[in-house]
């Protein structure tokens, strides 16, 4: 990604998105409720097949259904609208769209880009699939380009799983030249991520993200390594918002530094709605951005 910038090529959101859902899902969401939203089957569907002759449930497994029946759903976690990653994967059998509008300026010029749209699916407990939709963006400088970027596919692996401690997981990700002549980075751009995050007491968390990124430039990879880090304050039960820095280092060309500020409000604990905004810090960097987003995500658990 460019800091100020979407993370990964998105845009003709709603045809490309339903695509995916087809091909990637299928019967997938369907059959994941219907087993009960973890995948591993409902106390009541389980019980029902021992009725009809299936094997039947100790009173362990029995107890551990109920649980699991009882237990309430995962609240969304987002990707957006911070550079750092989310350090956790998708529930499986669910299907997450993260959706955003962005104005940047820079070096006079002034950019808009939207929807921003991810799209990530719950493949397993620890792997989710990703699609990087592309993005459209309009530049109001006289004479620049404008159009469709290029969209990407990859995926994300949980590596460090623990309820109120360290967690962290990999991402791996590589886009295609399908944008607009001007915007399309015009090559096959790869990147790997490993997002984290740590309670630092109650209502804080620390997290951050390193990554390396090959992004085509002037016909050529631009090998560059990333590192966020950021300090999450916790306001209200479904309110917080974040500081975080932001730097990109190229092989060729100079540093990119950002300050980033942002809130997030889950409307429920499936949607969610944010605001953020950031400057620049180094002369490569973007002079200021702005934007909005929303996120909803339906199946799973």
């Amino acid at each position: 990604m460019k800091l100020g910038t979407s993370k990964e090529p998105r845009g003709h959101g709603t045809i490309l998105a339903l695509v995916f859902v087809w091909a990637l899902v299928g019967g997938g969401a369907v059959r994941a409720q219907t087993q009960g939203q973890t995948g591993q089957g409902s106390g009541a569907s389980q019980s029902a097949a021992a009725a009809q002759g299936g094997t039947a449930q100790t009173p362990a497994e029995q107890s551990a259904a109920t649980e699991q029946a009882a237990a309430p759903p995962s609240v969304i976690a987002t990707d957006r609208p911070s550079f750092t990653d989310s350090s956790v994967v998708v529930p499986r059998g669910s299907l997450q769209f993260e959706d955003g509008f962005t104005e940047t300026s820079a070096a006079e010029q002034q950019v808009y880009d939207f929807p921003e749209t991810l799209v990530r699916y719950g493949l397993t407990p620890k792997t989710e699939l990703r699609l990087g939709v592309p993005d459209y963006f309009q530049n109001f400088k006289s004479g620049a380009a404008a159009g469709w970027g290029d969209f990407s596919v990859g995926m994300k692996q949980q590596l460090v799983a623990k309820d109120g401690g360290f967690e962290a997981s990999a991402v791996a990700a590589v886009s295609f030249p399908i944008g607009t002549r001007g915007i399309s980075s015009g090559g096959y751009d790869a990147q790997v991520l490993v997002p984290w995050s740590n309670p630092i007491s109650k209502n804080w968390t620390a997290a951050g993200m390193l990554g390396v990124l090959w992004p085509t430039e002037g016909g050529r990879h631009n090998a560059t390594g990333q590192f966020t880090f950021l300090v999450d304050r916790q306001l209200t039960n479904p309110w917080d918002a974040f500081a975080e820095y932001g730097g990109e280092y190229p092989q060729r060309g100079g540093p990119q530094q950002v300050v980033h500020l942002g809130t997030s409000f889950k409307v429920t604990p499936r949607q969610q709605v944010d605001f953020h905004f950031g400057f620049g810090l180094s002369a490569a960097a973007v002079d200021h951005f702005v934007g909005i987003g929303y996120s909803f995500r339906f199946g799973g658990h």
